[in-house]
């Protein structure tokens, strides 16, 4: 998640050539702020999941895999509200989660644009015939990096009519749709750039040592402190309720690919 958090936030580089391209990462991640000590319990959240159902179907809870401890405290769990002190990315927020046991498999990043500081236009929604106004809704890009490689973006346009209104509508672009053609797993692209030879997708050892500068102190705080009452989320859900907590302030939530 770091090294996308980092592809996500980095400078353009000067060429695209591997070095250019880990120097604008590492430059990323050494700009994120530290987080320890009460700030763990404060911005990171962890989980374990228990029994639930998936696609109908019942599945065990973590603790009852095989080979895994019944009183294992070991996270499957995972979301982080991070932030950075830097010129381009101070006082933006950038929250990252991760999972086992999730209603779906899927990796994706989504930029959150601001709303205007004042609503000119009245947004509404529609259910089949009915409409409503609504709150207004920030324009959001999306990359969907697996499955169904694609790019999407929501947006408000104005409604047909007379009357100035808006409604929340989407565009959407999927590679497979477009281009008919298989993409090549990741590690098919890893594997061939390791034999060519080709760095630039590979985190290069200080970039490394970067993103282990950062987790380390959630690591070590977890290691001095109590677990919390896990599990904490049924398979087959978005995670602990207390993830909706660390993004929730009233403008914002996790998206639900």
């Amino acid at each position: 998640m770091l090294q996308l958090l980092a592809l996500v936030a980095m400078d353009p580089p000067a060429t695209i050539q591997s070095g250019d391209i880990s120097d604008a990462k590492l430059k990323v991640l050494r700009s994120l702020v530290p987080i320890s000590g009460p700030d763990v319990a404060r911005r990171v959240v962890r989980g374990q999941y228990g029994p639930g159902t998936i696609d109908g179907k019942p599945v065990r809870g973590y603790r009852e895999e095989e080979a895994v401890d019944p009183a294992s405290s070991t996270e499957t769990f995972v979301a982080l509200h991070a932030s950075m002190e830097s010129w381009r990315w101070s006082g933006v927020p950038f929250f990252l989660r991760t999972g086992k046991r999730l209603p779906r498999r899927v990796t994706e990043i989504a930029v959150q644009f601001k709303l205007p500081p004042m609503q000119l236009f009245r947004t509404v929604e529609c259910v089949g015939d009915v409409c409503d106004l609504s709150e207004a809704r920030p324009s959001i890009l999306a990359f969907r990096i697996q499955p169904n490689e694609g790019i999407s973006l929501s947006f408000s346009a104005k409604r047909p009519g007379m009357q100035l209104n808006l409604h929340p509508v989407n565009f959407d672009f999927d590679y497979g749709g477009s281009f008919h053609t298989q993409l090549p797993e990741a590690y098919e692209r890893l594997i061939l750039d390791a034999l060519r030879g080709d760095a630039t997708l590979f985190m290069r050892s200080d970039e490394l040592e970067a993103a282990w500068e950062f987790v380390t102190p959630i690591l070590e705080t977890w290691q001095r402190s109590e677990p919390p009452q896990i599990p904490n989320y049924a398979a087959g859900t978005w995670g602990p309720a207390d993830a909706d907590r660390l993004i929730n302030d009233g403008s914002r939530a996790w998206r639900r690919p």
